[in-house]
């Protein structure tokens, strides 16, 4: 079943080494679109990204910083990656070798169209 969120996220799921691709509300971390490979649990991979955009967002509000640009997360067995806008965060999945530079490349091109 086709979305309005379909073609930003699948832009992003045929990265090189992504796993997968949610849209989720940055407020509650409720899942809006996902497009992620069996066996990861999207609604708590959405629930952690929320919580730690969220929490960035309003650390550099409070610093002054502005707005957040990208967050990434690295971890032992891959990375996650978040932005976004208007009340949505656009997060993706990753492995431990995959480009993030091309990755945050076609997330910020997906943001634009969500």
């Amino acid at each position: 079943m086709s979305t309005p969120y379909t073609d930003a996220l699948t832009a992003v799921t045929r990265q090189r080494g992504v796993l997968g691709c949610l849209l989720v509300s940055e407020a509650d971390g409720i899942i809006v679109d996902a497009d992620v490979q069996v066996g990861i649990e999207a609604g708590v991979v959405g629930a952690l990204v929320a919580s730690l955009y969220r929490r960035a967002r309003l650390g550099t509000d409070a610093a002054g910083l502005s707005a957040v640009g990208f967050l990434q997360l690295e971890a032992e067995r891959g990375h996650v990656c978040a932005v976004g806008r208007d009340g949505l965060v656009l997060a993706t999945l990753a492995e431990p070798k995959a480009q993030i530079g091309l990755i945050r490349s076609a997330m910020l091109h997906a943001l634009e169209a969500v």
